[in-house]
């Protein structure tokens, strides 16, 4: 074959990106991809939605069963097929796409594609810094708020920087920090059933932490934290509000 019949692969776009909503966030919370869809276009990206999307197998997976969780990452790999940018609100689907599928899938058929498709896949605060180079959105939020690093970010897609950049630019958003910034709320997926009572204590030192700071108002990347947080400050009735970083972005415009 020649060099010229070898068809070469479209550049990648950066502002035609698919996006991913997770299971939880799809059912739960619904709010968060109006308001990712909101930000990214005002990024200036055309945003596409598969409809037949599910879940990326993490619940599955994490719970042991493997070969049911390769059923479910077998069809987000169906259902992501081509070449955008896939943008998700949830560093620890990201994380679990980027760092699990290459072993589920390793020496198989899909090895190659989930290669290519490790690429794709980025965080929502990640793809605005890191892809499209925007910190700046014109938002606004008036609060007083901490900002809770979740170890999927952190330890799995090596987002520290990007959210606070991002949030440094909200006007009316004071951020405050807190001790122990970088230690787990607790949730772990399904650490937080079958380890309660420890879960449970992690989460009472994380309010603890931002309450004390004198934030009224706990922002992350992962809503999944934000769950088990909020669930706790509600039990302890500290009145203190949980926002998805997307939600903030999307305030004030």
């Amino acid at each position: 074959m020649s060099a010229s019949a070898i068809k070469k692969k479209p550049e990648r776009s950066k502002t035609e990106v698919s996006i991913f909503i997770p299971c939880f966030i799809d059912q739960l919370y619904p709010q968060i991809g109006f308001a990712m869809v909101k930000v990214l276009q005002k990024a200036g990206c055309t945003v596409r939605y598969n409809p037949n999307q599910t879940c990326c197998g993490q619940p599955a997976f994490n719970a042991g069963f493997r070969a049911e969780a390769k059923e479910v990452c077998s069809k987000f790999l169906k259902d992501f097929e081509g070449n955008d940018y896939i943008v998700v609100p949830s560093a620890s689907c990201a994380g679990f796409i980027k760092n699990y599928y290459p072993n589920l899938f390793d020496n198989s058929y899909a090895h190659l594609q989930v290669q290519e498709l490790e690429q794709r896949v980025v965080e929502f605060s990640s793809f605005l810094v890191n892809v499209l180079g925007v910190t700046q959105l014109g938002a606004s939020f008036q609060a007083k708020a901490a900002y809770h690093h979740s170890c999927a970010a952190l330890r799995e897609c090596a987002i520290k920087t990007e959210p606070l950049a991002l949030l440094q630019q909200v006007a009316g958003l004071e951020l405050v920090p807190i001790t122990d910034e970088t230690v787990c709320c607790g949730f772990g997926g399904s650490f937080a059933v079958k380890f309660e009572s420890i879960s449970a204590a992690m989460a009472d030192q994380k309010v603890h932490n931002i309450t004390t700071a004198g934030a009224e108002m706990v922002i992350s990347t992962d809503m999944s934290c934000l769950m088990h947080i909020d669930g706790v400050a509600k039990h302890q009735g500290t009145g203190l509000e949980a926002k998805h970083i997307a939600e903030v972005l999307a305030s004030g415009w």
